[in-house]
């Protein structure tokens, strides 16, 4: 199971790999290995407005449908078109290619709420 160092985590697996006053959005390999084999991913469209912990997409597995949430309020820039085209993307690379979506960030106070690796890594422990 990877934790990198440069993303930040919610409690809801995804994470987000904030870069100046942008962030890109996915979720995390605990994520995706507890959903096994993601076979269809639902994004929003260029432009969206979403709140911290906003809903803003779906990922089916061949095990469950679990909502995808934001970890902060931005605008949405870009839906990964090839994740969706390819979900297992998802499976594949899930802090890379696998990545969902690009917030064009509006309030980084959300920023203060997310884990650091070592802190999701702990609560990941934690649940088994």
């Amino acid at each position: 199971m990877e934790f990198p160092n440069d993303l930040l985590y919610t409690k809801d697996h995804e994470w987000a790999r904030v870069l100046g006053d942008e962030a890109v959005i996915g979720i995390t390999d605990h994520a995706q290995d507890s959903l096994g084999e993601v076979v269809y991913v639902e994004l929003p469209k260029t432009g969206r407005t979403l709140a911290p912990h906003e809903t803003f997409g779906v990922v089916e597995s061949i095990k469950a449908v679990s909502d995808l949430y934001s970890p902060m309020a931005g605008t949405v820039l870009e839906a990964n078109a090839a994740a969706a085209s390819d979900p297992g993307m998802i499976n594949r690379s899930p802090h890379g290619d696998g990545w969902l979506i690009r917030l064009k960030l509006t309030d980084r106070a959300a920023l203060s709420t997310l884990m650091n690796a070592e802190d999701y890594k702990k609560y990941v422990e934690s649940l088994k």
